[in-house]
């Protein structure tokens, strides 16, 4: 009996982990979708995604269309007559791609849908001030995010943890996770269970911009740490020090009554603290424009009068 064939569709490293997942377990991957490389860094040299790097050391062919609806496109995936879908942190899904294998497509999202539906669910939930988040694989249909669930797995947010951390976590959960659908989706015990929307309140998870990145000062302090662990590593918090833009990585609050500008930062006992409404904010791992990222207080070796700026 022929092995049933896959197609996974994916870009980032997240999505690497499930597909080496699925590999690993000898299921039968027949073709890889990812984007077209694209030029990065400083020569503008054409950069491969992560996605691509592994399916061609694997030898899986790969995809890599402009657009989703080309007819080519479309005929050449039709071709690999896949019986099934994975695609994990790719781009929207048009009907005549998600809708094409028998067996349908299926998700990975990182969050326990409803909730966070959309684009950036780990920021947002960090952001938010989650203790708790999750892994979700469902069945595609129209409305994005919203498909029968599958499985979903909880996991605890760590107190300290930002989203390169959570993002890790939740990669390796998934894969797991996504591998343990597909088998089940093979061998016809998948069970599917309806998103249920009428008694929550939803918490979105959209693209992230840069306003949303800017740290208000006059907020309060767990919500200024929140919003720098929920951007760390990557797109990162951000202030204007001197005209100059300051990424914040890594910091602690310290709740304090005082009567300091909010913004106005200060040394302190050998540490960059900047006021915020009810606090303290301790400024541990920073970029500071055309440096790299350091220690804050490698950084004030070199650049003394940062530590008392008014941070805008």
């Amino acid at each position: 009996m022929e092995q049933k064939r896959i197609i996974f569709l994916g870009t980032p490293a997240f999505a690497v982990a499930c597909l080496q997942a699925l590999v690993e377990a000898k299921l039968n991957v027949v073709a890889v979708v990812t984007m077209p490389d694209k030029p990065a860094g400083r020569g503008q040299k054409l950069q491969e995604s992560a996605v691509k790097q592994y399916a061609v050391a694997q030898g899986i062919p790969v995809l890599q269309p402009e657009k989703l609806k080309n007819p080519d496109f479309l005929t050449e995936l039709a071709s690999y007559q896949a019986d099934l879908q994975v695609v994990v942190a790719f781009r929207m899904l048009p009907e005549v791609v998600w809708n094409m294998p028998p067996l349908g497509t299926y998700n990975l999202h990182a969050s326990l849908l409803p909730q966070y539906r959309g684009a950036a669910p780990i920021n947002w939930a960090l952001i938010n001030g989650e203790h708790e988040t999750g892994i979700t694989t469902f069945k595609l249909k129209h409305e994005i995010d919203t498909g029968d669930l599958v499985h979903q797995e909880k996991v605890a947010i760590a107190p300290n943890m930002d989203a390169g951390q959570l993002h890790d976590v939740l990669m390796e959960r998934g894969a797991q996770l996504m591998l343990r659908t597909v088998q089940e989706v093979f061998d016809g015990s998948v069970v599917y269970i309806p998103q249920s929307e009428s008694t929550e309140i939803l918490k979105a998870a959209p693209k992230i911009f840069k306003e949303h990145c800017r740290i208000q000062w006059q907020q309060e302090g767990d919500r200024v740490v929140q919003l720098i662990r929920g951007l760390s590593p990557y797109p990162g918090a951000f202030a204007l020090a001197n005209g100059l833009v300051l990424k914040i990585y890594k910091a602690q609050f310290r709740h304090e009554r005082h009567f300091v500008p909010v913004g106005q930062s200060r040394l302190q006992a050998d540490e960059w603290q900047v006021a915020v409404s009810d606090g303290w904010i301790t400024l541990l791992e920073v970029q500071l424009e055309g440096k790299k990222r350091m220690a804050s207080a490698d950084l004030l070796r070199g650049n003394a009068a940062l530590a008392a700026l008014l941070l805008e």
